[in-house]
């Protein structure tokens, strides 16, 4: 039985931005950064009223099509709940199309306020995170952005087919508590990045040496980013997707290439075009600079919680 929100009833969601592949894990290993997108929903009596700030304000509809009010109805309809309109807020402080994860973000905020407004009613009905990562990599496909979202910390996340090849997919996640000294920059650009443009450079087939390399290097990213930040720039390569889209990316790889060569564990975030960088230090103020003065927004960060509600 489908129950009815009270008018009036507020959930407010803070969710963190996201990096995924970390290098070798390519739709695997993903990181929640302390960079975060606000989303407040109030039950109204009827109707849709929908307002966006800041990131991507101007470019995203405001209407049904959001996909932080898709992300809403689904979680409502997921808990059983019904709510006879929505009043939805969205601050949004995570750049778009630039491979930090801001449409994982809109989705698990989208979901985790309707998990707070289901539970305002009965905590029986909230959703557990092994469900918010199902329903988050429904949207996305893949769950490594959306995980790091929902869970934070970093995170291994896989997918299994639950029935014939075009059937549903399953989709879960385990979180890593990241070692305490490791954080983050990240370089970002001004120009965009389109995730289906970059993965369509990908080949449909790698050499086994290739294969064999990114599973070593893939397992050594657990390890350098839980109990050994030592090991980070030898578990951040990649022979499987960066080096198919360099030739998309000029900046943000000949960013990589000078921020490595200068000993900093820097891979593409997602599918670019930010830079991120992995370490136990800063980089040195002469590349901050540098980085500025080529158009980039440089920005230290918190490696995050998952999302939060109240």
């Amino acid at each position: 039985m489908t129950r009815t929100l009270t008018t009036g009833t507020v959930a407010h969601a803070r969710v963190p931005a996201s990096s995924a592949n970390l290098g070798p894990g390519f739709d695997t290993l993903g990181l929640a950064l302390g960079l975060f997108d606000d989303v407040v929903v109030t039950v109204a009596e009827s109707g849709l009223d929908i307002e966006v700030d800041g990131e991507g304000a101007r470019e995203v509809p405001w209407g049904p099509s959001h996909l932080v009010v898709r992300a809403i109805e689904r979680g409502l309809e997921s808990a059983g709940v019904w709510a006879d309109g929505l009043k939805v807020r969205c601050h949004n402080r995570i750049p778009h199309s630039r491979g930090l994860g801001s449409s994982a973000s809109a989705v698990v905020g989208g979901l985790a306020a309707a998990n707070c407004l289901a539970a305002s009613l009965d905590p029986a009905l909230a959703l557990s995170p092994e469900q918010m990562v199902q329903l988050a990599a429904e949207f996305e496909g893949h769950p490594d952005n959306a995980s790091a979202s929902v869970l934070g910390g970093a995170v291994v996340s896989w997918s299994r087919e639950s029935g014939p090849p075009e059937g549903p997919r399953a989709y879960a996640a385990a979180r890593l508590d990241v070692h305490p000294d490791i954080g983050a920059t990240v370089l970002i650009p001004t120009e965009r990045s389109s995730t289906a443009h970059t993965r369509g450079l990908l080949p449909d087939l790698v050499p086994h040496r290739d294969a064999a390399f990114n599973a070593s290097r893939s397992a050594l990213a657990v390890v350098a980013l839980t109990t050994r930040p030592d090991l980070l720039m030898v578990s951040t390569e990649d022979r499987l997707h960066q080096p198919y889209r360099a030739s998309a990316l000029p900046v943000t790889s000949r960013w990589v290439e000078t921020l490595r060569a200068h000993g900093h564990a820097a891979t593409v975030s997602g599918a670019g075009p930010t830079v991120l960088v992995l370490g136990t230090a800063s980089i040195a103020r002469e590349l901050a600079d540098r980085a500025e003065d080529d158009g980039m927004t440089v920005l230290e960060l918190e490696i995050a919680d998952g999302v939060t509600t109240r």
